[in-house]
């Protein structure tokens, strides 16, 4: 049986993945699915780098904006909504176009990872959280290095989770992949030096905004520590 054809633009940040998707979609029809760990977080547009409704070009952004910023948003939420929105493009006979920079998110998709039940062990977080990122991530690196390779290593969130779910299953976690999609992947990248030009001009543009922000956030409840996990 044909697997239906998915899209899938990865890479760093501020190479362009944002105005790529946009172009391909008016192109070949398609829709954007958002694969970014911060973009899933209302209030979070400016600091996360959100495309604006203006940058979309009336293209359809799925996965934007679903949920608050003070509960949790796990790869296998991700995995599991992402997977209704591409059924959805997909009986409306447009391409579904993956876009982003959290490579965990994507490899749930492409791969088709299942996922390990693990429930959070309350009594390990508190006792993970008094360390550091450093030395929680050189923890993650002895039960699992291929989850460490693709982790954010500042952070702590992720890191402590996934020491978690190495911890509850007593090993490194083998995971069952279940491939779905025949997938067309576009990955950008650019040189060092060039990138981080990128980032630092994006960066002191986005500074004021990113400021109203987290007075905003702040305003809402927020934490700082809760701030600091993104």
């Amino acid at each position: 049986m044909k697997k239906p054809k998915i899209l899938v633009i990865c890479g760093p940040t501020a190479t362009g993945k944002s105005d790529l998707a946009v172009e391909l979609a008016l192109e070949r029809n398609g829709e954007v699915i958002s694969a970014d760990s911060r973009q899933v977080y209302k209030g979070m547009d400016v600091g996360s780098g959100k495309i604006t409704k203006k940058e979309m070009r009336g293209i359809p952004h799925h996965l934007l904006d679903v949920i608050s910023p003070k509960k949790v948003f796990s790869v296998s939420d991700y995995q599991e909504l992402a997977t209704l929105k591409i059924n959805e493009i997909l009986s409306r006979g447009k391409l579904p176009i993956i876009c982003g920079g959290t490579g965990f998110y994507i490899e749930s998709i492409v791969d088709g990872i299942v996922l390990p039940e693990v429930k959070p062990n309350k009594e390990l977080r508190k006792k993970l959280e008094k360390e550091s990122a450093e030395s929680l991530f050189k923890k993650l690196q002895k039960r699992d290095p291929k989850r460490a390779k693709e982790i954010d290593i500042h952070n702590k969130v992720r890191i402590i989770r996934a020491i978690e779910i190495a911890e509850e299953l007593g090993k490194v976690p083998k995971v069952k992949k279940i491939q779905k999609y025949d997938t067309e992947i576009i990955g950008l990248d650019t040189d060092d030096a060039n990138l981080k030009e990128r980032i630092n001009k994006r960066l002191v543009k986005r500074i004021p905004g990113i400021i109203k922000e987290i007075k905003k956030l702040r305003e809402t409840g927020l934490s700082w520590k809760r701030l600091e996990s993104f």
